[in-house]
């Protein structure tokens, strides 16, 4: 078994799942439990300034090994998982020489991972996959990146012979709730820029993702006894799905896909008294992007004006921007990428980020940073799975972006 294999394997089993609900940073402790882990592998591998901060970020550096001026480059990935489902008690499948078909993931539950519904499967026909046991996702979103950079970086610890510059590396908490970047200290990290390894199947490059929103939707209602409630209860529940039923039908993430964007109602916590919905808000273009902020508080005034003031209130936070106009003027970066691709025989598909990475944020706050593919697929899920073929290409990809900033 390869060491960025190995290395996945055990950092499934940390459950950091991270909690939007929560305003500490990190949001769950099970993050700072993997970071000391990581901090402990760091410094094994001989790396200097290793350090966690108090709000859970991990930094490290391997220093330059050659006098020739080289940019200082990041590599970044996330250790939280996404409060989508479950990643406690991950129970990794380990299906070697996959030959097509179904995969039983849980025959207890009757889960099965099929190209039926996942045609991409035929693409790892003959690769080894890891996948879930149908109770939990996997954790391939961040923990694979986590792995590829890490055993990229230990190959040029091993391999001194290799010429490189100074090499930055970074794990950061509650990427998935939108706040990984929140505290990243880009000034001491202080590279010249970066890649976040967050990417999805093999080959993908990313320089473009979409805007970014949260938004609350609280709503108010009256309970009385359901024997006297004529004309007294307002039900809250039942203005909540009129709500739901007033934004477009088809602009959903399952009804969408390339530069299309969506309302994606992510939770319903509800009873007659108060039910709260919360969406996400995506669209890779400024002006639709404002307009579908300005619907949600269109749609607030309207059934207020209906039900009467204060019966709903929307809270809508900005979470991030498409890093494409802070990427184009370095684009050297992702031609870079592009090149170490092909070295590794993989073939690059640039793509826009239909999500989001700390790439997005750190662009903006001074450290251009495109996205690099880890493997994963389906991320966020019990049908989640990753190839070993895809992870092992992912460090070579690494491998080959330093030896190409060495070269020239």
């Amino acid at each position: 078994m390869s060491k960025v294999v190995e290395r996945f394997l055990k950092y499934v089993k940390f459950d950091t799942k991270s909690d939007e609900e929560k305003e500490c940073c990190p949001s769950t402790e099970g993050q700072r439990v993997l970071g000391k882990e990581l901090i402990l592998e760091l410094e094994k591998l001989g790396l200097q300034e290793v350090m966690m901060d108090s709000n859970g970020y991990v930094m490290a550096t391997l220093p330059a090994n050659t006098a020739k001026s080289i940019p200082v480059i990041g590599f970044i990935a996330h250790m939280d998982t996404s409060p989508d489902m479950s990643g406690a008690n991950v129970k990794p499948q380990v299906i070697e020489n996959y030959q097509g078909g179904d995969i039983v993931l849980n025959s207890a539950e009757n889960i099965v991972l099929s190209p039926k519904a996942y045609p991409e499967l035929s693409n790892y026909i003959g690769k080894t996959l890891i996948t879930t046991d149908g109770t939990t996702l996997l954790g391939a979103d961040d923990k694979a990146g986590i792995a590829e950079i890490l055993t990229a970086v230990e190959y040029l610890i091993e391999h001194s012979e290799i010429p490189h510059g100074t090499i930055k590396v970074a794990f950061t908490p509650d990427e998935e709730i939108g706040r990984g970047a929140d505290l990243f200290d880009v000034a001491k990290f202080n590279a010249d820029f970066a890649y976040t390894v967050d990417g999805g199947s093999l080959g993908e490059l990313e320089c473009e993702n979409f805007n970014a929103a949260g938004a609350k939707v609280i709503i108010n209602g009256i309970n009385v006894h359901p024997g006297s409630a004529k004309n007294k209860m307002v039900n809250s529940m039942l203005i909540a799905s009129e709500f739901i039923s007033l934004l477009p039908r088809d602009e959903t993430p399952s009804n969408t896909e390339g530069y299309e964007g969506f309302f994606h109602l992510t939770s319903i916590n509800g009873e007659v008294e108060k039910t709260t919905l919360n969406y996400i808000i995506r669209d890779f273009f400024m002006d639709s992007y404002e307009k579908r902020k300005a619907l949600l508080k269109e749609l607030e005034a309207k059934l207020n004006g209906k039900y009467g003031e204060n019966t709903v209130r929307v809270e809508i936070k900005d979470q991030y921007k498409n890093m494409k106009e802070k990427i184009q003027p370095v684009m050297h970066i992702v031609d870079t990428a592009e090149k170490a691709m092909m070295l590794s025989e993989v073939t690059p598909k640039v793509v826009p980020i239909r999500g989001g990475t700390d790439g997005a944020r750190l662009s903006f706050m001074g450290l251009p940073t495109p996205n690099l593919f880890t493997g994963g697929e389906n991320f966020h899920g019990k049908f989640e799975y990753i190839s070993t073929y895809s992870m092992e290409k992912a460090v070579e990809v690494i491998l080959n972006i330093i030896k190409l900033y060495s070269e020239n």
